[in-house]
Parts: structure tokens; sequence; C-alpha cells
């Protein structure tokens, strides 16, 4: 009984060991390109916190399958430690790799009906792009991923059927992805040939720019409609409780 107890304490602390690894970076070691935005970076973390479940689980279900074969068996010796050892480093290897994030396809953005949801997509989609961007379109796509985040916390707060909800869907579901996929169809050797006054590279970075100016904007447009109700807000209470006329009325006050 006591051998049996002492192995399940070596199969324990050896499952908290290879957890405890997990946890400590593991899982970011094997991470790919780093996330541009908050959306992408969401996706990722409850992945994260998936495989992280999956080890947990299935390390306890090891140990208390040892313990209990090592209370009928009166031990499990050498070679039962072993395979619950082999058995740990195989489960905690399994669920280290998978399951992975799923990086969107193209049509799924399109498909996306959610504006918010969309926003994250497009960014782990951009993200698994960069690789074949050049360096001045890597560079406006990470800001893209900052503009994407603001745009998303925007639409927490709007209907999703507002024009501005159907205008980020055509944007950064159909107008973005097009671009980026349009460049990345011409063969590698024509990317950098001039053709109209301008390469291929120029002409996705020009793109890129004005693709970034109109989510700037668009966010610019859904912000100040917040702006305006807390400036009617600030004008009545002005109204109300400084020098203006007390007994006036609220709605006449906010209609204004």
């Amino acid at each position: 009984m006591a051998d049996s107890t002492r192995e399940s304490e070596i199969i324990l602390r050896d499952a908290r060991r290879s957890l405890d690894v997990q946890r400590d970076g593991g899982f970011h070691r094997r991470s790919g390109s780093p996330s541009i935005g908050r959306g992408s970076a969401d996706l990722k973390r409850r992945n994260l916190m998936r495989r992280v479940k999956l080890i947990a689980a299935s390390l306890f279900a090891i140990v208390v399958a040892a313990m209990v074969a090592g209370i009928v068996l009166d031990g499990i010796g050498f070679t039962g430690i072993m395979i619950a050892f082999l058995a740990i480093v195989a489960a905690t290897f399994l669920f280290s790799n998978y399951p992975k994030v799923k990086t969107p396809r193209r049509a799924d953005l399109t498909r996306t009906a959610d504006a918010r949801q969309l926003v994250a997509r497009t960014e782990l989609w951009l993200e698994h792009q960069r690789p074949a961007l050049p360096p001045p379109a890597v560079t406006l796509v990470d800001q893209i991923g900052v503009q994407l985040d603001a745009l998303g916390m925007q639409l927490e707060h709007v209907d999703p059927n507002h024009p501005a909800a159907a205008e980020t869907r055509k944007l950064v579901g159909e107008h973005l992805p097009d671009m980026v996929d349009s460049y990345r169809k011409i063969p590698e050797p024509l990317r950098r040939e001039e053709r109209a006054g301008a390469t291929p590279e120029a002409q996705l970075v020009d793109g890129l720019g004005r693709i970034s100016e109109e989510i700037d904007r668009v966010t610019r447009q859904l912000a100040d409609g917040a702006l305006d109700d807390l400036a009617i807000r600030t004008r009545f209470l002005e109204y109300r409780y400084g020098n203006g006329d007390v007994s006036a009325d609220p709605g006449q006050t906010e209609n204004r």
C-alpha cells in the first residue's frame, strides 16, 4: 500500500511538472506570428485555455487510473510507472499541439454576419498573410490590426443592422481580403515589375493605406455618434444645474 502511494505521488509530481511547463510558456513557444490585434489574440487565448483544460483533464485521468491500478494490484511497479509517465508525456504533447487555432478561410470572412466577429477573424486571417507581403505592407497590416481593435470596440454598441455595420462588413470582409488576395496571386518575379506607372507592391501599399484611412473614418463615424450623445447630455446638465432656466423642459433642451 505504501509502495502504491509513493508510485502515485511520483506520477502526480510528473503530471504537475508537465502542466506547469505548458503554463509557463510551452504553448507560446509553439505559437506562430504575434497577434496584430486584440480580436485575434482573444481567439488564440481561448484556444490556449481549451488546450490547458484538455491537458489537465487527461493528466488527472492518467493519475486516477494509475492510483486505482496500484490499489487493485497492490502496486504497479517500475513498468507501470513508466507506462503512466509515457502516457503523461504523450497526452501533454498531443494537447500542446492540438486542437490548433483554425485560420479562417477567405470565403469564411464574407459569410460572417456579425461585424464584431468579422473583425477578429479578419485579424487572424491577416496574420497568416504577412509572410507573403512586402515589409511596407506588413507595417500597414500591423497598423490596420490596431485600427480594427478600435473599430471592434465601437461595434460592441452598434446595432448589427446599422448602416455602419454593413459598411464594415464590406470593407473588412471583402475589400481588404480581396486586395491582399489579388497581390498574392501575382507571381513573385512580377511583383516588383512596374506596370502603368507602379509596381504591384506599390499598388498594394497604396491600397492598404487607403483602407486604413477608411477604417479610421468608419471608426470616427461611430464614435461621433457617442460623442454627440455625450455633448447633448453635458449641455443639458449645464443648462439644468448651471446658470440656465431651471424650469426648462429637459426634452426641449435635448432636442436643441
